[in-house]
């Protein structure tokens, strides 16, 4: 797993303004890919972080890098609570949450939307796309928005901004590691 890659995919997570983000990994060892995964939690436990393997197929992972710490707080929120609550959840703690969810994913069959609620999408959006589908949106960006446009696309600009920042930070030299922000 390069540090590019994660770099590329979750830089909003790693500079603490987003809960988490997804990626898909390619690997030829699983033994090679948890090393990988295991060293990263190392690395990046210190600033609060933490990765896991959501699903693993023949040679491609997803893997879900997130904040355990703003994830207990999202999940608190009424709407995610009562959509978590819908989709089988019950009032399990957020690490229990995301084993069920990793369950879920690896059963395969239809893709649950209330993923969402992991990578810090607002649960209005999480919900309208669960009930109204994807048609009848009002914005696209990072998610498909049925709620605060404004708030949305702001958030999108300063995912973006943050993303390229990153990117060009990294290129200069600087390490995954040193990027990554401390949970405040």
């Amino acid at each position: 797993m390069s540090d590019e890659l994660l770099v590329r995919h979750c830089s909003p997570t790693l500079a603490g303004l987003k809960t988490g983000n997804l990626f898909a990994c390619p690997f030829d060892d699983m033994a090679e890919l948890l090393g990988a995964v295991r060293r990263w939690n190392r690395l990046l436990g210190k600033k609060g972080l933490r990765m896991i393997p959501l699903r693993v197929e023949e040679k491609r992972a997803l893997i879900y890098l997130y904040r355990p710490g703003r994830l207990a707080r999202d999940l608190q929120q009424d709407t995610a609570r009562q959509l978590l609550q819908r989709y089988g959840y019950g009032t399990q703690t957020p690490v229990r949450c995301v084993s069920l969810l990793r369950n879920r994913l690896g059963k395969g069959g239809e893709f649950p939307h209330e993923i969402g609620l992991f990578l810090g999408y607002p649960p209005e959006d999480v919900q309208g796309f669960i009930e109204n589908k994807p048609n009848s949106c009002k914005s696209v960006g990072f998610w498909k928005v049925y709620g605060d446009v404004q708030k949305a696309q702001k958030t999108f600009a300063r995912y973006q901004k943050c993303t390229k920042i990153y990117c060009d930070c990294h290129a200069s030299g600087r390490s995954v590691e040193r990027l990554a922000v401390a949970e405040r």
